[in-house]
């Protein structure tokens, strides 16, 4: 098995082919994609090892969603590589320039990060999904899994890695580390001479370790305690349909709701619409103190842990509050800057929202579901970045990039 510097070693040399590669990255993309969708027994097979260990570890049910694939899914990741290769290609791409006074052409244009790492946990398909867009912007990836979906992963790896040498791309454009320890993550988090930037997806604790702990560049992305404050003017059946779907489509992802607040005027009427949809999924309610008088001892009493916790799961804090104001307070307080929404009628309300909630992804009057790149026209994404250097939100192509400046003259000094 390679160490990681000789993969390191390995992946710089593949960036420079790849960053020149041009229109063949897509015919890879396209590559990906079929084999992807040839080898789905292959993927299945090695999927349902993983499933039967962490079913015997205890896994919860929503991480287990996480981590079993299906046919749906893989087609979903071949369709994933099929939108990426769709998409205009950034590298080369000229932002902005112009001829200085002294005749030199001055153009900032799009170029590769160079290396990416990837850390991530339980879900396979983000090794697909994370390769493709870093192939797509001209990046060699490292990618290390969590222990959960090693032959997933390996699998899947080997498959992409196969399709690049069938076009002609060194399959080291794609590595995976099959030492899925403490010591290779901490190894990644080391590797400055040949990462240019890492990105940690997953729970909070592998994100603040890795926020905390890398020497390599990080981009922080993933952990969502999102909300949705329920306006004293919203439509009651539109807020109950939102809340809904925002924590029960898929509670197990970034971008599910974990937080609901409604305002004082309206709360007699829309807690119980909303209790009622909710029960469909026996969701459990953690409510402050007014949410209980209005629903009754079938509400679990919220601690202050309650409105901080990511629960990724069929659990849902409510809390009735005075004004939009005490909402937008509550958010500044308890968010993690990933996606909130507003139900309301009123103009001015939605736009002090917009304005005035500072998180990567603001909602009116729909699901902060939607925070996904696929969704907002990106293709794939590589994460849900919540800080604000170089990127924010859905991280598709572009936000893979950096920039040089290309200067062009005939001879000119200083």
């Amino acid at each position: 098995m390679a160490t990681l510097e000789e993969m390191g070693q390995r992946a710089k040399s593949a960036a420079r082919k790849l960053s020149a590669a041009g229109a063949k990255k897509d015919t890879a993309l396209l590559q990906i994609a079929a084999a992807l969708e040839q080898n789905q027994e292959k993927i299945l097979a090695a999927n349902m090892q993983d499933l039967i260990a962490a079913k015997e570890n205890g896994m919860s049910q929503s991480l287990l969603d996480r981590l079993a694939l299906s046919e749906a899914r893989i087609s979903g990741m071949a369709d994933g590589a099929r939108q990426v290769a769709a998409l205009s290609d950034p590298v080369g791409k000229i932002i902005e320039g112009g001829v200085r006074p002294n005749g030199l052409r001055v153009e900032k244009v799009r170029v590769p990060l160079g290396v990416i790492g990837i850390i991530y946990e339980s879900r396979p398909n983000v090794t697909a999904d994370a390769a493709e867009l870093c192939l797509k912007a001209g990046n060699a990836v490292i990618l290390r899994g969590g222990k959960e979906a090693i032959h997933s992963n390996v699998c899947i790896a080997e498959t992409m890695r196969n399709a690049l040498e069938q076009v002609g791309l060194p399959a080291d454009c794609i590595q995976l580390v099959q030492d899925t320890s403490h010591d290779s993550a901490n190894a990644m988090m080391n590797l400055t001479d040949y990462l240019d930037v890492l990105i940690p997806r997953g729970g909070a604790g592998l994100i603040r370790s890795v926020v905390q702990n890398s020497h390599v560049p990080v981009i922080q992305t993933g952990v969502g305690n999102c909300h949705v404050y329920v306006d004293n003017t919203a439509d009651i059946d539109m807020a109950a349909n939102i809340i809904f779907n925002a924590k029960t489509s898929r509670p197990s992802v970034c971008n599910a709701i974990e937080t609901v607040l409604v305002h004082k005027d309206i709360a007699e009427k829309a807690l119980p619409a909303i209790k009622a949809r909710l029960d469909e999924k026996n969701v459990e309610i953690r409510g402050c103190v007014r949410t209980r008088s209005i629903l009754g001892d079938s509400v679990v009493p919220a601690a202050e842990s309650d409105w901080e916790t990511e629960f990724l799961d069929y659990i849902l804090a409510v809390k009735v509050v005075d004004s939009i104001d005490e909402a937008m307070e509550h958010i500044s307080r308890y968010s993690s800057g990933h996606s909130e929404a507003i139900i309301t009628k009123s103009y001015d309300n939605a736009a002090r929202f917009t304005a005035e909630v500072d998180s990567a992804a603001v909602y009116v009057n729909a699901s902060t579901r939607f925070t996904d790149g696929g969704e907002f026209g990106l293709g794939a994404e590589i994460g849900i970045s919540t800080q604000k250097l170089h990127a924010r939100g859905p991280m598709g192509v572009n936000e893979l990039t950096s920039v040089k400046y290309i200067i062009s003259g005939n001879g000119q000094i200083r």
